[in-house]
């Protein structure tokens, strides 16, 4: 899949407009090669990342790897905004759920005969296991995904934490009637009720346990799919043993591979730079079998 002489697919890019169970409309846009793919993936985005920020890396399982790939955005942000934020009822269990599961529906009526696969960063791989319908799903790839506490950042990145979760996201959140993340620089700007639930459990020693109920299903990770979950050493929002904490709602399946970055000759890939095509060289380890 990986060799170097193989021949290069080219890379055809169409939009692809598809419906959640409850009605929200996610427009994404899909990547691929004139052939059956050899795998169809679903890649889910981070938390206020923005569906282009995946692109090349998109591209780059079409072009070398001869597989499909949808990226697209969550309800109410990106491309899929749908009006005014301050009117939007979005939360974060909307995303982890309802979004991430008609987007792996699209993908399956898009490529009925390839295998389902699943990239996530971050949020994307974060509430897999508590999701329906993932006994079809062939392989699960997470980069960077865990379940942090605000203690579990390594100090200074702690303070800037604490600074958000207790007094510039709210304060902003409040004023503005959603999370202005362009404005504070932290990404997509954001609907009020995605911010409260994420500040929820990012604050709790339980995580996301007290969401627990018709909404947010419990975790009851079903599926066989092989699951490595990737864990950057230089990665001050998601340390390693958060990726560790998520791996056991994946039952005992679970693989976590930690990376440090300068053993693939780089400088750094934190939280965010997987996915730069300056850090492309981890690509292939991301998709080893």
């Amino acid at each position: 899949m990986f060799d170097d002489n193989a021949i290069q697919h080219p890379v055809a890019e169409t939009s692809l407009t598809f419906k959640t169970q409850d009605g929200a409309e996610l427009v994404g846009r899909l990547y691929r090669t004139e052939t059956p793919p050899v795998a169809a993936v679903v890649l889910n985005s981070a938390t206020g990342v923005p569906q282009h920020f995946y692109a090349h890396f998109a591209r780059w399982l079409v072009e070398e790897c001869g597989m499909a790939c949808l990226t697209y955005d969550y309800r109410d942000v990106g491309r899929s905004w749908s009006g005014p934020l301050r009117a939007s009822t979005a939360d974060m269990s909307d995303w982890g759920i309802r979004d991430q599961v008609a987007a792996r529906r699209a993908m399956v009526r898009t490529f009925p005969d390839a295998p389902l696969w699943v990239v996530g960063h971050s949020l994307g791989t974060m509430l897999l296991p508590n999701q329906p319908e993932t006994d079809n799903i062939a392989r699960v790839i997470g980069i960077a995904t865990g379940m942090v506490h605000h203690s579990d950042h390594p100090w200074p990145y702690r303070a800037l934490a604490m600074n958000f979760w207790f007094l510039v996201g709210p304060l902003a959140t409040a004023l503005c009637g959603y999370l202005p993340g362009r404005r504070l620089r932290f990404g997509e700007d954001l609907p009020s009720g995605v911010f409260w639930q994420w500040r929820k459990w990012c604050t709790s020693r339980g995580f996301n346990t007290g969401d627990f109920g018709p909404k947010l299903p419990p975790p009851n990770w079903t599926s066989r799919a092989p699951v490595r979950l990737h864990a950057f050493m230089d990665d001050d929002l998601i340390p390693p043993h958060c990726v560790e904490r998520l791996a056991r709602n994946y039952g005992d399946g679970a693989e976590v591979v930690r990376i440090d970055p300068k053993d693939h000759g780089l400088d750094a890939v934190g939280h965010l730079s997987a996915f730069s095509r300056r850090n492309s060289a981890l690509w292939p380890v991301l998709l080893e079998v």
